[in-house]
Parts: structure tokens; C-alpha cells; sequence
């Protein structure tokens, strides 16, 4: 196996992508795990990702994010749940996407600090690491594994 040159969030968006994944507690605890379809289109000078979790709880939520290229390898997106701007920074196989989510935690809303790191693979499959933080402590961990429709 060997990583692709660059990694373009509009290029492997693009159309549907389904991903699997789960959420950890501070103590690496599982505490929910979730599907995800993803449809990914370009409108204007946007891309526009349409993500539908489907939580093993019986949750579902819907993110939409508007995401532009701001230079080579640079992003900035925008979601409901988002607190300002998220940004990315992709270089070579890897992106790195930061940004702070309104997330429900019992009967509160927190603001969170998302670190998500992305790393695909030439085969089409991306691991999705993401390190949620508040005050500075690690909280939590997300892992998604996105996988591209077989043609």
C-alpha cells in the first residue's frame, strides 16, 4: 500500500461516500458507535458535504457543511453546529481540520475543540482520528473509517 500524492477534500468528497465509526470517553471507553452516508457537491465556489449519522442508539443527526479552498492545500468550512470557522490544511496523504462544535453532553450544550487528522489511503479508504477537548483536556476520541463506493 502506498499513500497518495495529495489529499483534495473535494476530490474525494465527491459523490457518495459511506464511513463507520465510534466515540471513546476520556478512558477510551466506547460509549456510542454510528454510520454515515456522505454526499459531497460543488456549488459555486463552495463544496458542500451532506453528512446523515445514524447512531446505534437510534439517534440520527444531520451536518452540512460548506467547505472553499482559501489556497493550495487550505480550507475553511462552515456547519449549523460549528462554532466560526473550522480550517484545514491537507499535505500529501494527510488533512488536518480543526474547529469547535456545539455538542450535546447529557442535558448541556458545550463548546468542544475538534482535532481531526485524516489520513488516506491509495486504496480509497480514510482513517478519521479526532481528539475532542475542552479546557484543554482531552475529553474524548473519535474514529471513522470513510470508504468510496466500489465502481
Amino acid at each position: 500500500m502506498t499513500l497518495p500524492k495529495q489529499f483534495h477534500i473535494e476530490e474525494y468528497f465527491l459523490g457518495p461516500v459511506r464511513a463507520e465509526g465510534l466515540v471513546e470517553d476520556r478512558f477510551g471507553k466506547v460509549r456510542r458507535k454510528f454510520g454515515v452516508t456522505i454526499d459531497g457537491h460543488a456549488e459555486g465556489d463552495e463544496f458542500i458535504l451532506d453528512e446523515r449519522f445514524q447512531f446505534d442508539d437510534g439517534e440520527k443527526t444531520v451536518r452540512i457543511w460548506r467547505i472553499r479552498k482559501t489556497a493550495d492545500g487550505q480550507y475553511e468550512g462552515r456547519a449549523d453546529d460549528v462554532i466560526g470557522i473550522a480550517r484545514g490544511q491537507a499535505d500529501s496523504a494527510e488533512l488536518k481540520w480543526a474547529y469547535t462544535m456545539r455538542l450535546p453532553i447529557g442535558k448541556r450544550v458545550w463548546a468542544v475543540d475538534f482535532d481531526d487528522r485524516m489520513f488516506l489511503r491509495d486504496d480509497g479508504i480514510m482513517l478519521n482520528i479526532a481528539e475532542m477537548r475542552k479546557w484543554g483536556l482531552t475529553i474524548g476520541r473519535i474514529t471513522i473509517v470513510f470508504r468510496r463506493p466500489v465502481d
